[in-house]
């Protein structure tokens, strides 16, 4: 097993401590933008998509760069050129909506970006990935490089398994990558713990180029328009009122009528709303409770609050309607079949693998892991 980064799950066939290297030494925003754009192409797409354009990629690097130089200016770096190729192409909207990340990328690509793309992706794509091959590259003078990461990316594809190889043997000719199916599966896998290390990497670096901009993480993404939690509260509520539930904060019975949906992980962590991370609790709670992580004595609590959601639902919805809802579980606790939802043991095995390693990063971008509800808080 390859020795991997603390912050990134290991594997047996990927080299985890080259990925960790990425972004070592980096004097400019293009890596964390490309590799960004990278992760949130194959998430919009499933994880079902191996050749991505250069095009493509860069219309997601636009777009994530866009909100934090128009909204907030700020900077990228004194080498960077990514505000002045946003400037360039005049992006300008008094509609809101432009900062929902899905009609900004629309907005860009009605652009031509052509000027982008060659100085963009002149260099970033080849030099990204440029570890992978550091016994090779020795010696190499930096204009070759280029050349022979093209070459050295195709010959070892399935030896060193780089994370892209490209679609044309003579550099200057291509236009997208081809990504390692292996790769694939592994960000696939393990896609909230990946997003939030690249999302860490890019704060550092954002922080050393704005270290006076006060709450700079909340400048750096488009702004996410937090959805109605109102189809999980359905969920719980059904679940009430066939059996009473605690609080597992407060201990008080929950009334299916004033309950109020609790992320145990906070949503400005996950920021996401599925439901395995969702559990009922008193408002008072929620409101105290704020962007802080559960003191590890109420985890048990959860999982068997869970857990009982699950058996309880399994009972009175009909097939088709529970595999709707316990679809998350399956696919981001890597639970292979819905009827192990409903064994206890394997349930708590599955939350234990997924949250250690997200409360450890949590831990690590200054989230609080060890609160606990007082009811003089509320």
């Amino acid at each position: 097993m390859f020795a991997d980064n603390k912050s990134l799950p290991p594997s047996y066939s990927l080299n985890i401590s080259v990925l960790s290297q990425l972004f070592n030494s980096t004097t400019n925003s293009y890596k964390y933008l490309f590799f960004s754009a990278l992760l949130d192409i194959l998430e919009r797409n499933l994880f079902d998509c191996e050749l991505i354009s250069f095009r493509e990629l860069v219309v997601e690097m636009l777009a994530n760069a866009w909100y934090p130089h128009v909204f907030f200016k700020l900077s990228f770096g004194k080498q960077d050129q990514i505000a002045t190729k946003l400037d360039q192409l005049n992006i300008q909207s008094k509609d809101e909506a432009i900062t929902r990340k899905n009609i900004l990328i629309s907005v860009i690509n009605q652009y031509n970006v052509d000027d982008v793309i060659n100085s963009l992706m002149r260099y970033v794509p080849f030099r990204l990935i440029r570890p992978f091959f550091a016994e090779e590259l020795q010696g190499i003078k930096d204009y070759s490089i280029n050349s022979n990461v093209t070459k050295l990316s195709t010959q070892l594809f399935e030896q060193k398994k780089p994370l892209y190889c490209f679609n044309c043997e003579n550099y200057k000719l291509i236009d997208s990558i081809i990504l390692h199916p292996e790769w694939v599966n592994y960000i696939r896998e393990n896609f909230l713990i990946v997003k939030g290390w690249v999302a860490w990497e890019w704060l550092n670096y954002m922080q050393k180029n704005n270290s006076n901009v006060p709450n700079l993480a909340r400048k750096l993404f488009p702004l996410v328009q937090r959805k109605s939690l109102a189809e999980q509260a359905k969920y719980w509520k059904l679940i009430i009122e066939k059996q009473p539930i605690k609080c597992i904060y407060s201990n008080n019975i929950l009334d299916k009528n004033s309950i109020s949906v609790d992320h145990y992980l906070p949503w400005s962590f996950v920021a996401h709303d599925q439901l395995w991370n969702l559990i009922p609790s008193i408002h008072t709670v929620n409101s105290s409770k704020s962007n802080n992580i559960p003191s590890s004595n109420y985890l048990d609590k959860f999982i068997n609050l869970q857990h009982q959601g699950l058996v309880i639902s399994n009972k009175i919805l009909s097939q088709n309607e529970w595999l709707r809802y316990v679809d998350c579980y399956l696919n981001d606790l890597k639970i292979n079949e819905p009827n192990d939802l409903l064994k206890l043991e394997l349930l708590t095995r599955a939350y234990q693998q997924t949250f250690k390693p997200l409360i450890s990063l949590a831990k690590i971008q200054g989230f609080s892991t060890n609160w606990n509800y007082r009811e003089e808080c509320g």
